[in-house]
């Protein structure tokens, strides 16, 4: 029979958890972001050594589970001097590991954007910096903007991972409260509806953002 004390007690706990999760999503999708653009700069604009930089980082992080990347984070940061560090782990593992995968999507973007674009920026003496940053950015981000929403979704479903290292996110809330109360609908149900929830978010501030820029011809 449904608990419907248990499920209410549970909405809190969780609510807090949330918050948690929320900040967490957000550090990561910050992290891949910059990630992203950094590396498919040194894959596109670094000649050679930056491409093969670039390279071996998408390689490292798509070829090697999110699990153990997580941990070898998470153990190495005290040897940098940062101790107890379990959500900046978390953030980076799960950033770093979304970067190699935004990399890509940034990678068709940039090849997507006209080359008489890029000519013409060169004709009136913009610098390289300058048309990476004036022109084929812009360009690139709006076009990418269905597929890093798909990707921010993944990483929002990719946080529960942080609960390896004792992160107390939504599913290590759920699951903490399911081991002291026996329960599982009551606290499972709400929580895959937290979880539904920020995923619409995700996708809604992508179509507002898309709708945004919609008009812009390039």
């Amino acid at each position: 029979m449904f608990n419907v004390e248990v499920f209410l007690s549970a909405l809190p706990v969780l609510a807090d958890a949330a918050t948690v999760t929320v900040h967490l999503t957000v550090a990561a999708c910050s992290i891949s972001l910059f990630a992203g653009l950094f590396s498919v700069w040194l894959q596109l604009g670094g000649g050679t050594l930056g491409n093969i930089l670039s390279r071996t980082y998408v390689s490292l992080m798509r070829g090697t589970p999110l699990y153990v990347q997580l941990l070898v984070i998470f153990f190495g940061l005290p040897m940098l001097g940062l101790r107890d560090q379990a959500f900046l782990a978390a953030a980076l593992a799960i950033g770093l590991n979304s970067g190699a995968y935004t990399t890509e999507i940034f990678r068709g973007a940039v090849l997507a954007v006209s080359p008489g674009h890029i000519d013409a920026a060169r004709t009136v003496g913009l610098t390289r910096f300058t048309i990476w940053r004036r022109v084929v950015f812009p360009q690139a981000l709006i076009t990418s903007l269905p597929m890093l929403a798909a990707e921010f979704s993944i990483v929002l479903k990719s946080t529960p991972l942080a609960s390896v290292i004792a992160v107390t996110e939504m599913t290590y809330a759920g699951v903490l409260i399911q081991a002291r109360t026996f329960t599982a609908a009551e606290v499972f149900l709400p929580l895959a509806l937290g979880y539904i929830i920020l995923a619409q978010c995700i996708l809604r501030v992508s179509h507002a953002l898309e709708n945004r820029f919609s008009h812009l011809r390039f």
